[in-house]
Parts: structure tokens; sequence; C-alpha cells
């Protein structure tokens, strides 16, 4: 069972693990307290999606669309512009999960279409 103040410490932890780690990886202008404040909300939406017990697919996409939401945010609030590196990081997840949704409707396509008949003769 999923109790709420497990689920507020550990996406806590996850927010303040993130926030120390996307602080070591951009400018010095950009601080952690900045970068908590940027990506804050998709933290708390990503909670309540989970605590909701979201199904796994709509979890993953909206996890990703809130990533980007958040690099588009600590990009804007930035003093000074972000390397390109870590702008492009923002697309990865939703590239991903781009990518294995296309590949399921492919192989799922592909077991659908009958096999053709073989030619005799």
């Amino acid at each position: 069972m999923r109790h709420p103040l497990d689920i507020i410490a550990m996406f806590a932890a996850l927010w303040l693990l993130a926030s120390m780690v996307l602080d070591a990886l951009t400018p010095k202008e950009l601080t952690a307290v900045m970068i908590g404040i940027a990506i804050g909300p998709a933290i708390i939406i990503t909670a309540v999606f989970y605590y909701l017990r979201c199904p796994r697919l709509d979890f993953t996409v909206m996890f990703a669309a809130l990533w980007l939401i958040s690099d588009i945010a600590m990009a804007f609030i930035s003093p000074k512009g972000l390397p390109f590196w870590l702008l492009a990081l923002g697309f990865v997840p939703a590239l991903l999960i781009g990518i294995v949704l296309h590949w399921q409707r492919f192989q799922r396509r592909h077991e659908r279409l009958p096999l053709p008949a073989p030619k005799r003769g």
C-alpha cells in the first residue's frame, strides 16, 4: 500500500537529489535553490499521479513531458545560457518513450498481419 507520507518522503528525496545533481551540471550562476524552484511543480505533479496509481504508460509519458517543461523552466530562469547538451537532455526521456511506443506499435501491427499464402507451381 502506498502511504502518503512514504510518497512525500520519496519524492522530496528525489527532488533534493535532482536539484543537487543539476546544480553540479549547470553553470555556477544557476543555484540549487533556483533549480529546486524550477523542478518543484513537476515533482509535485508526478507525486500526485503516483499516489493516484496512474497507469504505467500514462505515468511515463507524463513524466517525460514534465521533465521537458522543467528543462525549459531552468533555461528561462538561468541568468546565463545553459549548455546545448543540457537542453538536449530534456528531450531524451520523451525521445526514448516515443521510440518504445512506436516499436511496440510496429510489433503489434506485424503480429496482426496474415501470412502470405505459399505459391504453387
